[in-house]
């Protein structure tokens, strides 16, 4: 049975959800589902967890993301991308010299404020849903960062490409509506195209019609990252124990071992037991636990 990571390169138009049942039907796994949405008209890399992978969604959710976007002055929306109804227009032009000026204004740790059509949930219905219905509620404000921000070309009138390295929970709509304002121009997201998720980038990704014809070649496994594989980003554990001391720390008991204070506390680790892949360890500065069983030998 095939369990990992696989990078799926989302076309626009598809959900995140329409994917991951695309991925659950190519596979033949019910257990799948992704790392983080992409909106319905972006693409990009939208890596999906099959099988005892969906454990590692804490671990690859956080990750740094990385994208190209189009942003188009003159036009703002209610959604703030393309998709949405105009709610203001105006001839002002936008030159590069002026976006140079103001991407730096957006780069590092900062508040921003999410779209009201976003996926976060108020009183335990989605946003959107409740924008639809004309239902004001107050939007959220979320602390993120971005790391970079750079013009990359102007790809029309008033249009601009933009390459964005940004932390989870970034809406890079609302980042170039944002823009427009600090400019007095009306702005929207017109395209957006992830390029990297964490470790996962376009290079490996593959679509859904190569998903498929791969399954037909009989050759899905060369498009699965392992799990010990995808979690490669993060540190490791390793543990030299006895007969005794590695069955206490398959039943989910601490062990103690030499060096286990020199290990960062409280953080996830791969952890391996002589020389075995296990899952994702934890240290508590004295001994160190398996929280995650993810290797071969590890029972449901």
């Amino acid at each position: 049975m095939l369990e990992g990571v696989v990078n799926v390169l989302k076309p626009p138009g598809l959900t995140s959800s329409d994917v991951v049942s695309d991925i659950r039907h190519i596979f033949g796994m019910k257990r799948v589902g992704h790392t983080g949405t992409l909106d319905p008209g972006a693409a990009g890399v939208l890596p999906i967890c099959i099988g005892r992978a969906t454990r590692l969604f804490d671990y690859l959710v956080d990750k740094e993301k990385e994208y190209i976007g189009e942003i188009t002055f003159g036009i703002s929306t209610d959604t703030q991308d393309s998709y949405g109804e105009v709610t203001e227009r105006s001839d002002a032009a936008v030159t590069e010299d002026m976006l140079k000026s103001a991407l730096p204004l957006f780069t590092g740790v900062q508040n921003q404020t999410a779209p009201l059509y976003s996926a976060l949930s108020v009183g335990g219905r989605k946003m959107y849903k409740l924008a639809r219905e004309g239902v004001e509620v107050e939007r959220k404000v979320r602390e993120i960062n971005i790391p970079a921000l750079e013009l990359i070309d102007s790809t029309g009138p008033n249009r601009y490409l933009v390459r964005i390295v940004c932390s989870k929970g970034t809406y890079i709509r609302a980042l170039c509506h944002d823009i427009g304002e600090s400019l007095g121009v009306p702005a929207h997201m017109s395209f957006l195209l992830r390029t990297r998720s964490g470790a996962f980038d376009l290079d490996g990704a593959f679509t859904i019609g190569e998903l498929r014809e791969l399954k037909e070649q009989d050759r899905l496994h060369e498009t699965v990252t392992t799990i010990e594989q995808s979690l490669m980003h993060i540190g490791e554990a390793r543990m030299e124990l006895n007969a005794k001391g590695e069955k206490f720390l398959a039943h989910g008991a601490e062990v103690v071992f030499p060096g286990v204070e020199e290990l960062p506390v409280d953080t996830p680790l791969r952890g391996y037991c002589n020389g075995k892949f296990l899952g994702i360890a934890k240290s508590n500065g004295e001994a160190v636990r398996i929280c995650a069983f993810l290797g071969e030998d590890s029972n449901e």
